[in-house]
């Protein structure tokens, strides 16, 4: 319980730095809330009036406006006593009874995701746990409609870490609420530049979450907080003494590095304590850059530089822009002590542009992205530590203080929504987003899919706008993957505002012209080849001649009447039969009989003789391939392997013209020509060695076409070969060639 004694002290506290009437405000709203918390306790076991008035002082030594500090003593009695909320406004104003609203609904969103966010496993969940924390963080930001709310907030993490502290409470709760803490509020404590909680807050988290090793640091830093602030404070008095001595307009402040931090850098930069230079350090602020390397020269000339320990950002900048002069120097009592000389401009852009030391910290330093948010955030961060710098100046001055409390309630975090799944995972998406974008941002599939939405447990139409805080659920379409699509009215700004929505609704609906399209162009192509008599060509060969890189293109382009089908019955005409275009290189003159070159080809119809017949050029065929003919027009009969795919595409659609056929006869120096396949890790020789084994295995290559791409060599020969077991000799060497990882007939 609080005692009489004690209420008025802390009414006393309370109200430094307000006006009178507003001093009269809050003191009445303490008088309410000392009765309407008697005997009331919170979920963490702390008595709820010592927990108000820890928030409220809080606030108080933030500078904080009348409002801000009501709401930190009002809102944990909308929990602990629902009733009393419907009188609320009435006895502390709306203002007030709106931030305390918006500080409940910072707590249930909380509720809703903290430790119940799901993401992926494997590689990539590390990274998804991350993003994850980062988007609760602007989520936290952009659901405060007024920055004053996350104010109380962080005011009410360092009250409740402070009691569990004082009582020494190690225990699961401690430890996740520690968890939530480090990994939430601290860094926007951090993010907002409000140095005075964030220290604490880290510190106090990081007790709880690990404690064995807060204790060992504690231990190894050898002397209390206060004393050492007190050495800082002490040595920039004296360096500002030095500084005034030598003409030189400078501001300098500092503090001590805290234990979280110290931890931090140990981990991050696998050091030991004793490597460790900046435990204690401070920072000189000076006009222009001439100023910063004198004050360098008064720093060195106080205390004694550690030579490797010297850093020049300002001829030398970071990548990210960053500019200072960082030196460690040993102190009287023999312990390091940073250093860093900045001008005003290079703070600013430090702490308040893309070099901020909020993104450097949490982030790496190097990714820009978010520009916009960034400003906002450094908006804010000025506000707020102007707040700070002209309170104790401003104590009675209400417009300026008006000023402030108007700026701050109208800078919002509201560019982009952030909406939870089922599973309390948070997506962040533009405003006026609906069920469309926020199913297209979990997957595609789950986009197209997309046929209804539940938020918050209610069906709402596609094209509702969504809002920070909701819950959307997805309602999919049964069925397999593909076989449901978007709606193109889906396209429209009613349905969708994000462009990558957009996009993707766009690209299904391409894929699916394509599709027909290139259906349309096969059939029309199909049919004319019917007409000619050709449908043994090769398509591919035959796409190839008229300038395209595959048969799909063509069909594409002939169903989209961009090519005339006039050239291809050109195309037919003027070759009779489509062969595949080669880049041939004879490498050997064959003193064989070649079929190739016009020899017999050996084969012997059966129930037929005089027929004029011709290896069909697709598959090529060898002996003792298993043959079968396809009587054509004009051209005789076209033998083909019995396993050939264009010969089966035929056989299917003209049976009666299948002849049985089989190899008769030849004499002992008749080749074949045959198609190769090689896959090889592409280096130097390569070519040479593969074409040193069919030089062995007397085997003749008329033609070679080689590609190489990421360090792989595809290469295809045509070679002449007098039967298939010479060829399967020859690839059985070629697979024992250094680098090659396929050999095989095309």
């Amino acid at each position: 319980m609080v005692s009489i004694a004690a209420l008025g002290s802390a009414t006393t506290q309370l109200v430094q730095g307000l006006s009178n009437v507003d001093a009269a405000r809050v003191e009445a709203a303490l008088a309410y809330a000392s009765d309407a918390y008697h005997d009331k306790v919170c979920s963490t076991g702390q008595n709820a009036l010592e927990f108000a008035l820890g928030v409220a002082h809080t606030l108080a030594f933030l500078r904080s406006d009348a409002e801000t500090r009501i709401a930190g003593l009002m809102f944990e009695l909308t929990v602990l006593d629902p009733k009393a909320v419907a009188g609320l406004e009435g006895r502390v104003g709306k203002e007030a009874t709106d931030l305390v609203t918006g500080v409940r609904q910072l707590i249930r969103l909380r509720d809703m995701t903290v430790g119940k966010e799901t993401v992926g496993r494997g590689k990539g969940a590390a990274q998804q746990a991350v993003a994850q924390v980062e988007t609760l963080r602007k989520m936290l930001l952009a659901m405060a409609s007024d920055m004053r709310v996350v104010l109380v907030r962080l005011a009410s993490c360092v009250t409740t870490l402070r009691y569990f502290a004082d009582l020494k409470l190690f225990n699961p709760m401690t430890h996740a609420y520690g968890r939530e803490t480090l990994d939430l509020y601290a860094p926007l404590a951090n993010r907002l530049g409000i140095w005075q909680l964030k220290w604490e807050l880290e510190d106090l988290s990081f007790r709880f979450i690990e404690p064995d090793t807060y204790k060992r640091i504690a231990k190894m830093l050898e002397e209390k907080r206060m004393m050492r602030e007190g050495f800082v404070q002490g040595a920039i008095v004296r360096l500002q003494d030095e500084l005034a001595a030598a003409g030189i307009k400078a501001e300098v402040f500092g503090r001590p590095k805290h234990i979280y931090s110290i931890w931090n850098k140990m981990r991050g930069k696998e050091l030991d304590f004793n490597e460790l230079y900046d435990v204690r350090a401070f920072r000189v602020i000076v006009d222009d850059d001439k100023s910063c390397y004198t004050v360098l020269g008064v720093v060195h000339n106080i205390w004694t530089p550690i030579p490797k320990e010297f850093d020049d950002y300002i001829s030398r900048p970071k990548p990210n822009g960053y500019q200072s002069l960082h030196t460690v120097v040993t102190a009287d009592d023999g312990r390091p002590l940073e250093v860093q000389i900045r001008t005003q401009a290079m703070h600013n852009f430090a702490e308040y542009g893309i070099a901020a030391h909020w993104r450097y910290k949490e982030e790496g330093g190097s990714d820009f992205k978010g520009q916009k948010y960034d400003e906002k955030i450094a908006w804010l961060r000025q506000l707020l530590a102007w707040k700070t710098d002209v309170a104790d100046a401003v104590v009675g001055q209400e417009e300026i203080q008006r000023e402030w409390v108007e700026k701050l309630k109208s800078t919002t975090l509201d560019d982009r929504i952030f909406v939870l799944t089922p599973q309390a995972r948070v997506l962040e998406l533009p405003v006026g987003a609906t069920p469309i974008d926020f199913a297209y941002h979990l997957h595609s599939e789950v986009g197209h899919r997309c046929r209804g939405a539940r938020v918050d447990g209610i069906m709402v139409p596609l094209n509702t706008p969504l809002k920070s805080g909701q819950t959307c659920e997805i309602i999919t379409a049964k069925g397999a993957p593909g076989t449901a699509g978007p709606s193109r009215d889906w396209l429209n700004p009613e349905y969708t505002v994000s462009t990558r929505t957009r996009s993707k609704v766009r690209a299904w609906f391409h894929a699916i012209d394509l599709e027909e399209t290139l259906a349309h162009g096969r059939a029309l192509v199909e049919k004319s080849l019917q007409r000619e008599g050709k449908t043994a060509v090769n398509l591919e060969a035959l796409a190839h001649k008229l300038g395209f890189a595959k048969v799909d293109d063509l069909f594409v382009s002939v169903g989209k009447e961009e090519f005339s089908l006039r050239h291809v019955e050109q195309a037919l005409h003027d070759t009779g039969e489509v062969v595949e275009p080669e880049d041939a290189v004879v490498l050997n003159k064959s003193r064989a009989s070649s079929v190739e070159q016009g020899a017999k080809s050996g084969v012997l119809v059966v129930g037929t003789e005089g027929l004029m017949t011709a290896l069909a050029k697709c598959c090529k065929p060898a002996p003792p391939d298993g043959i079968v003919g396809f009587v054509t027009r004009g051209k005789g009969v076209s033998i083909h392997r019995a396993t050939c795919k264009n010969f089966a595409e035929m056989r299917l659609k003209a049976p009666e013209r299948v002849i049985e056929t089989d190899w008769g006869r030849t004499g002992q120096d008749t080749v074949y020509p045959v198609d190769l396949f090689i896959l090889a890790g592409d280096r130097q020789g390569l070519l040479r060695d593969i074409s040193e084994v069919f030089s062995r295995e007397k085997i003749n290559v008329i033609g070679v076409n080689t590609q190489s791409a990421k360090g792989q060599a595809r290469m295809t020969f045509t070679a002449e070969i007098g039967s298939t077991a010479q060829l399967q000799k020859a690839l059985l060497a070629i697979m024992e060639v250094n680098g090659v990882q396929e050999a095989r007939r095309h």
